[in-house]
């Protein structure tokens, strides 16, 4: 599998550290103590600027005049459009307008200190940079786990990243991972959100106030998570309704859905049945079924779909399993149609397999 984190050909690093623990594709500094902010910049190769240049066009000469072709061209001024770049690089990111604000490395990375700080024993332990860097990203680690049952334990993270290519805003994110299969369980509660954004244009005092406004959700989520998985993990499942519970998450349109539902299987396409096949068999034999107080329950049909695309699924490179795992993609949004299906199975038992 091919890998993103970014390569400093200035400095001959490759953006990304990690405590403790190997990192990514045996790239970047591994350190043996948790950093502070600053340390973490230097640590991750984020000690870089990026700035806001004026963007122009130019008009080429027109014409033959009375003294012969005009080759000259004009640069003419964009209107309150602007490149954002980097300047050790000088590669160019994205394009940006007049009241974008660009929030450098160490100024997020302060934003962090003050969640840090707020969640008393909240520690950095990777952080790095995504393609030229236009994308920044950390994790934080929570003191406390999550328990299910006796033996399965579920560690908390802060996933927290910013961009600097116009794209998105600064957001933090709630993402507990069970350690037995690295699986990421970022699910939203009920409807709750489990993420916070701030705008690029927020200033000090409304991220700090976002940095609280975190550490209770975190707080709040993590609690009921730990009730809903310990419930999920006493609640038994057939292996056929395994299989269905796997299709009606991973279908990938309303077409796919309603042919699962008619039971018309001839109408639906071979990479589909394929996927399902390969998160079944993931289910059945996979890390999803290590541990016995997982296996032939809910809470370990949920791991199937979600170990599937972290374990089992090919990406073409470790931005693109990020971007669906964690930033919005396919594997984040299938994940939560597994956790909604769980819910509901505990809830209203084996009928909402076979109903709409």
């Amino acid at each position: 599998m091919g890998h993103n984190i970014h390569f400093n050909e200035r400095t001959g690093k490759h953006s990304f550290f990690s405590v403790k623990q190997p990192a990514w594709h045996k790239l970047g500094k591994v350190v043996e103590n948790y950093p502070t902010s600053k340390e973490a910049i230097q640590f991750a190769g984020l000690d870089y600027e990026v700035v806001k240049a004026p963007l122009f066009t130019k008009r080429e000469g027109i014409g033959d005049g009375e003294n012969g072709p005009d080759n000259s061209s004009t640069e003419i001024p964009v209107p309150d459009q602007f490149a954002t770049m980097r300047t050790d690089t000088q590669k160019v990111f994205g394009v940006v307008g007049k009241d974008y604000g660009i929030v450098q490395n160490r100024d997020a990375f302060s934003f962090f200190d003050a969640i840090i700080k707020e969640g008393k024993g909240v520690k950095y332990e990777t952080a790095g940079a995504l393609g030229e860097g236009e994308r920044v990203f950390i994790t934080a680690k929570l003191p406390d786990g999550i328990l299910v049952g006796k033996e399965d334990l579920i560690e908390q993270y802060l996933f927290l990243t910013t961009s600097h290519d116009g794209t998105g805003s600064i957001m933090a994110a709630f993402t507990p991972i069970r350690v037995v299969c690295q699986n990421t369980l970022n699910a939203a509660f009920q409807r709750k959100t489990n993420v916070v954004r701030i705008r690029h244009t927020s200033g000090a005092k409304e991220r700090l106030q976002l940095a609280h406004r975190l550490m209770g959700l975190v707080t709040e989520t993590g609690a009921n998570l730990e009730t809903v998985f310990n419930r999920w993990a006493k609640v038994k499942i057939k292996d056929k309704e395994v299989k269905r519970l796997i299709e009606l998450a991973l279908a990938p349109n309303r077409d796919t859905l309603d042919n699962l539902y008619r039971g018309e299987y001839d109408k639906v396409s071979t990479a589909f049945k394929n996927q399902c096949e390969e998160a079944f068999a993931y289910a059945m034999m996979g890390d999803a079924q290590l541990l016995p107080s997982t296996e032939g329950t809910v809470f370990g049909t949920y791991n199937a779909v979600t170990g599937y695309f972290q374990n089992v699924r090919r990406f073409k490179s470790e931005q693109d399993k990020t971007r669906s795992i964690l930033l919005g993609g396919t594997a984040q949004l299938k994940g939560q149609k597994a956790f909604d299906l769980c819910a509901d199975f505990v809830d209203r038992g084996a009928k909402i397999l076979v109903h709409k």
